[in-house]
């Protein structure tokens, strides 16, 4: 049976800004592979809401490993929206987060807006990372015909282990350069993706992994950069987060949730009620119905498998509100609220390749790993924040980029730093770490706003405009309403 990919990072800035209400972030399904006729040139781009511009395809090509002499070549796309400006600046680049959303995505959904003000300032590129969009992609490969694990910690984290070691040797076997797909690599192409745009200089503007990207590229390229601006920032030993972290924000979320007297009269605690409902599902698992191939299967739930849908509501307020109300449903028994993501579900035991390469590739420090692994035996969510890593930490011999890479460095260049006070995937005491790194910031928070930040508030399209016209942005506090849970 065929299961298409989810990696839940992947829809957190990309798809995930336009996803129907029932869509998790913890998952993605696989795109098909782009129609290898594409042709480069101008054509009509539609964007949020039926929204149409003109718009320019790209393409250049660059070596799929650039350790390897004989590496075969893969083709990188983007898609260009032209400047209105007289004399318009670098051109800005747009990286997605991920790792595996795509670029060209981004303007489909509510940054549209964002994309069409930055053409006063310059041209503004969205880039299809190498694996994503409608840049050369990873053969899809099906999964596994064999029966399911339960999604339970132990079942999950084996079967995804063996799933991605053996697709490793397929898709080797067919000639892709697997080592290629690390965030080093990238952080090349978005140089030659400069060269091939004939500009001097370049400006940054990505989130989530598009900020691990990017600091990667003012490392490697950094004299070639002329500005970045950057939210929900994940820094160079960042991958995977620390549970300590997500503990403390869900303490946060507990103590807004204790401002309505209605949820806290039904929630006394809301990460006790998490514990209990983990605890419960993971000992005995529940069996849901789910779609697949135009038929059905039956999925054994365990908590791992809640804590995982867990870690991806709480990216975002809309989705974080949810939770109260399925908790509370769950410890009740009432298995049927999870009917509607169960094809969520059932995407988890497949691996699409880039994301996974590209996540064991950065890794994650032994100092670090020791922390992550001694918090996460007491944490409300375990260490399924970060799944599939550290869970394939080894499974590819080799892959990761080592110490070098994930070491900080100090940042002259100009930067804008924006976060939103309740982004679950990258809480701010983590952005804190990699902001020390910037030494010319302007840094803007908004108050209940999450993971997808750009778009949260009316206010942050403008600083984006000048900040990349030059001039100066002063730190800032932004805010909106804080959520409202629902306990239904």
């Amino acid at each position: 049976m065929t299961y298409s990919s989810l990696n839940r990072r992947s829809l957190l800035t990309a798809a995930g800004l336009a996803v129907p209400a029932m869509s998790l972030p913890f998952s993605a399904r696989a795109q098909a592979s782009p129609d290898p006729a594409l042709a480069p040139g101008a054509f009509t781009f539609t964007g949020w809401q039926g929204q149409e511009t003109d718009a320019e395809r790209g393409f250049f090509e660059v070596p799929e490993d650039r350790r390897d002499p004989g590496s075969r070549r893969i083709r990188l796309g983007y898609v260009r929206f032209a400047s209105t400006a007289s004399n318009p600046g670098p051109p800005i680049v747009y990286l997605s987060g991920g790792p595996g959303g795509a670029g060209t995505g981004a303007p489909m959904g509510p940054r549209f807006p964002i994309f069409m003000a930055l053409r006063a300032v310059a041209d503004v590129i969205a880039f299809d990372q190498r694996g994503t969009g409608i840049s050369e992609r990873i053969p899809e490969r099906p999964s596994s015909s064999g029966p399911l694990p339960a999604l339970t910690h132990a079942g999950l984290a084996a079967h995804v282990r063996d799933e991605m070691q053996k697709a490793w040797i397929d898709w080797t076997r067919s000639g892709v350069a697997m080592a290629g797909y690390n965030t080093e690599q990238s952080a090349d192409d978005i140089n030659d993706l400069r060269r091939h745009l004939g500009a001097d200089r370049i400006n940054l503007w990505g989130i989530s992994y598009g900020s691990h990207l990017a600091l990667s590229v003012l490392k490697r390229h950094g004299d070639v950069i002329g500005r970045v601006a950057l939210a929900s920032l994940e820094g160079q030993d960042q991958t995977v987060k620390r549970p300590a972290r997500i503990d403390a924000y869900l303490d946060q979320v507990d103590a807004l949730m204790g401002a309505d007297p209605v949820v806290r009269a039904a929630i006394p605690n809301m990460p006790a009620l998490m514990r209990r409902v983990h605890d419960r599902y993971e000992a005995d698992p529940v069996t849901l119905v789910a779609p697949a191939d135009g038929g059905a299967t039956e999925l054994k739930l365990g908590g791992f498998g809640i804590q995982l849908m867990a870690g991806g509501m709480i990216a975002n307020p809309r989705t974080l509100t949810m939770l109260p109300g399925l908790y509370l449903a769950l410890d009740a028994g009432n298995i049927e609220v999870l009917a509607p993501f169960a094809g969520e579900f059932a995407g988890l035991f497949g691996v699409s390749g880039m994301s996974e390469a590209m996540d064991m590739a950065s890794g994650v420090s032994p100092a670090r790993l020791a922390l992550v692994e001694h918090e996460a035996r007491t944490a409300v969510l375990g260490d399924a924040l970060n799944f599939p890593m550290p869970h394939l930490l080894g499974a590819i011999p080799g892959a990761d980029l080592g110490e070098a890479f994930r070491a900080p460095i100090t940042i002259d260049t100009p930067a804008l730093l924006i976060a939103g006070s309740l982004d679950g995937r990258t809480p701010l005491a983590e952005q804190a770490e990699v902001e020390s790194q910037f030494r010319v910031k302007s840094r803007v928070v908004v108050e209940n706003a999450g993971h997808n930040v750009f778009e949260a508030h009316p206010d942050v399209q403008d600083m984006l405009v000048r900040f990349f016209r030059g001039e100066a942005v002063a730190d800032a506090r932004l805010s909106l309403p804080p959520p409202r849970f629902a306990v239904a």
